[in-house]
């Protein structure tokens, strides 16, 4: 399919979220025929804005014909399909398309075809962002440091504003900063960026890809085009393959080609000269601070650096960032305890960064694991982790893998019980980690916070917070902080990671004699 050739052509667009919304707007408006699927159209839902477009509208059931067997058919008169990243290849709809052999693209790799062919103008700089942890904010500190060096930007893409609209954006964005999941990157296989780093690769979403090496293998588009940048410290991403200049990054001293870390200081020896290298910031400025906020911004610099950025304004950026909420965000503080907001941290890789970012926490855990194991998380962190305190669908997955690796951790699961009430229960005692006796008279078991719902997702976090106070406070060594990292997606509880993060933070601001900090004051420290 010939990307100049979308006027009058019958187009399939499979999903009706942002990404699908965005694709379907852009086709409507160069004149292709388009039908949006979904499967909440039917019975009588419609989109208002798509059938104000003249899109036409079908349920992703009316496609299917509910048996084993498929029927191609169904696809009769489309000339091509776009493809939200929700949708897996194992789909019954994508294999409809692909027995049907339409050619099927997603949004991203639709856009890239738009810029390639300059139909929204000449072609832009495209700095393309991935990872299974820290693309956010890696992508985030990329945007203020190209907008801090004059260049015209845009962070799109997985973190909330699609490719195709930044493109159409007015003023024109002339760099696209783009945070790309496996699955976008699945379903773009032509993308091969001006820069692209993996920054780091762990079990996740294995249950979209079907095995680890499909998902690494599809986070390995981020690096066919020019230069591709990967993280040293980390076994896969280093040993990806890269097509054009291979760039590294790590956390010690850099060899000739990387960036890295020299007394203190973040510093380049791939873009300046290799007998001095150049120094970007203090290791002291970068936010957040540890070890994964600073292997994010040499990434980000990276990437920058390609872009044309000077190291003077690649530094400014960083001393400059903040990151956003729910990335490790002291949200309370009580008796010197910081209650840190890490929900972000929706994976088992993410979530070891955020507890080795801290002396020593009392974890709050738990959702929906998406097949990853949390066996490494628990066997790399036990020397950090004072308490856990196990959530979500996925709960007892954790408390296992802490039986098994640190069985010397105390316990607890809060959760829904049958009488639709929140439950606070013990993991079985060990000889390593018997019962905490007081712990049932202080914080009664089945008890619903003041002004909580029974049975509700706040009230279960709500109650998950005020155990991990408690905890904290019988651990003999101290704690310095309670941490809501998860490991683990919300959507068995919650909407979204956001409402996960805002319901442990007030639950934090509740507690009694709870400080709160300034805004954005980051969570972590160094190690």
């Amino acid at each position: 399919m010939d990307v100049t050739a979308l006027a009058g052509a019958s187009v399939l667009v499979a999903g009706a979220g942002t990404a699908g919304r965005s694709a379907a707007r852009y086709l409507a408006h160069v004149g292709a025929e388009v039908t949006v699927t979904d499967a909440r159209f039917g019975a009588g839902y419609d989109d208002d804005e798509l059938t104000a477009l003249g899109i036409a509208q079908i349920a992703t059931s009316q496609l299917l014909d509910g048996t084993a067997s498929r029927e191609p058919a169904a696809l009769d008169g489309y000339s091509l399909v776009i493809v939200s990243p929700g949708f897996a290849p194992s789909h019954p709809l994508m294999q409809l398309v692909s027995d049907s052999g339409i050619p099927v693209w997603g949004e991203v790799e639709l856009a890239w075809r738009i810029d390639r062919a300059g139909l929204l103008g000449p072609p832009r700089t495209w700095l393309v962002v991935t990872g299974t942890n820290g693309k956010t904010t890696t992508t985030s500190m990329l945007a203020d440091i190209v907008a801090g060096g004059g260049l015209a930007g845009a962070a799109c893409g997985n973190i909330g504003l699609p490719v195709l609209d930044a493109m159409r954006a007015e003023p024109r964005v002339d760099v696209l900063c783009a945070e790309l999941s496996s699955f976008q990157l699945y379903w773009a296989p032509s993308v091969a960026p001006d820069a692209g780093v993996v920054l780091n690769v762990a079990d996740d979403h294995l249950d979209w890809h079907g095995s680890f090496d499909a998902y690494a293998e599809a986070k390995a588009i981020a690096l066919q085009g020019r230069v591709g940048v990967v993280g040293l410290d980390d076994a896969v991403a280093s040993g990806l393959p890269v097509v054009g200049r291979r760039v590294g990054f790590t956390l010690g001293t850099p060899a000739a080609g990387e960036l890295g870390v020299t007394d203190g200081w973040l510093v380049d020896r791939a873009f300046g000269s290799d007998a001095h290298p150049r120094d970007l910031v203090d290791i002291a400025a970068v936010h957040p601070p540890g070890p994964s906020g600073v292997a994010d911004a040499l990434a980000a610099a990276a990437l920058a650096l390609v872009a044309g950025i000077s190291p003077e304004q690649v530094g400014d950026g960083l001393r400059a960032f903040r990151p956003a909420a729910h990335r490790g965000e002291v949200v309370a503080r009580v008796e010197d305890i910081d209650y840190v907001d890490d929900s972000k941290a929706t994976n088992p890789h993410a979530a070891c960064a955020a507890i080795l970012g801290h002396r020593r926490v009392v974890l709050i855990a738990g959702g929906l694991l998406k097949g990853a194991s949390v066996d490494a998380m628990i066997r790399d962190t036990r020397d950090r982790l004072a308490a856990v305190v196990a959530i979500g669908r996925d709960r007892q997955l954790i408390v296992e893998a802490i039986s098994r690796h640190a069985p010397e951790v105390p316990t607890v699961t809060v959760f829904t019980g049958d009488d639709d009430r929140v439950t606070v229960q013990h993991a079985p005692a060990t000889p390593e980690a018997p019962t905490i006796v007081d712990f049932p008279t202080m914080i009664p078991s089945g008890a619903v916070p003041p002004g909580a719902v029974g049975g509700s997702p706040t009230a279960v976090l709500t109650r998950a917070v005020e155990v991990a106070a408690h905890l904290a406070r019988l651990d003999d060594h101290g704690p310095d902080t309670v941490l809501l990292a998860p490991a683990a997606a919300s959507l068995d509880m919650f909407p979204g990671y956001g409402a996960r993060g805002d319901a442990f933070a007030d639950a934090a601001r509740a507690l009694p004699g709870a400080a709160v900090p300034a805004a954005g004051h980051p969570g972590g420290t160094a190690r």
